[in-house]
């Protein structure tokens, strides 16, 4: 998604600073001045890379969205939203920590949940590779990533809840 963004945005190659990769830029000509991270943390210490980042950037909160998995919601859906809660999900809990606050903009991707709610089963399954036909997952990607581009630059998202 990341990714994605960035080569859609024209952004410079990313860079290693902030415990992540970053890059930096306009969206095109005109357009507002963005900055992509992606922590190169594990899941669990996002926050160690993203709260710095911010500060950096001198972002508010009301201006950062974090683009997750969400095993709550059926593989396929993307849905966005500020603020709410965490749903036991450890990587938005470190996220929250280190930016201080939850009253950030989210672009939720749905990824199902499996057969068990074992904690074992649970992060194994969402850290293993999709088990989806590969261009269903390109098309969610693609949906994930018109929904954070909406986000960005039409400040397309619900009201916080």
């Amino acid at each position: 998604m990341a990714e994605t963004l960035g080569d859609r945005w024209q952004l410079p190659r990313p860079r290693s600073k902030f415990g992540g990769l970053v890059t930096d830029g306009r969206t095109g000509p005109g357009g507002p001045r963005v900055a992509i991270l992606r922590p190169q943390t594990f899941m669990n210490e996002a926050g160690n890379s993203v709260g710095p980042a911010r500060g950096a950037f001198k972002v508010p909160l009301d201006r950062v969205l974090v683009i997750h998995d969400e095993i709550d919601l059926p593989f396929g859906d993307v849905r966005t939203r500020v603020g709410g809660g965490l749903a036991g999900h450890n990587g938005l809990r470190s996220v929250a920590r280190g930016l201080g606050g939850r009253d950030f903009a989210r672009v939720r991707i749905g990824v199902g949940r499996p057969d068990s709610t074992d904690p074992d089963v649970v992060a194994d399954y969402v850290l293993s590779k999709f088990r989806e036909p590969a261009d269903e997952v390109r098309a969610l990607v693609e949906r994930a990533t018109d929904a954070a581009e909406r986000v960005v630059l039409d400040g397309a998202v619900p009201a916080p809840a």
